[in-house]
């Protein structure tokens, strides 16, 4: 599947913030310089999403704030389910 994402580099702690429009909000401590971000993101979403690292890849938005990040091995469903646990914080 793959999922929208808006990025905001820079922030206090990496985390999930809620949504944008159609796009998950994440914030990255990870500046945006030299793939750090991307880096960072891929590996963020492996761990919340509980999913080896090689299943996430960012698609498009390399040098964006909007990104769209494959995951394979989860549905659509599986992904707004652990997503939604996240932000109620049962995770």
């Amino acid at each position: 599947m793959v999922l929208s994402v808006r990025v905001i580099p820079r922030a206090s702690k990496t985390a999930i913030a809620g949504t944008r429009g159609d796009a998950v909000l994440v914030r990255l401590s990870a500046p945006p310089v030299e793939g750090a971000a991307n880096d960072a993101l891929a590996d963020y979403l492996a761990k919340a999403l509980s999913v080896p690292r090689r299943q996430i890849s960012i698609v498009s938005g390399h040098k964006s704030r909007d990104k769209r990040v494959a995951i394979d091995g989860l549905t659509e469903g599986d992904v707004a389910a652990r997503i939604f646990a996240i932000l109620n914080g049962e995770r």
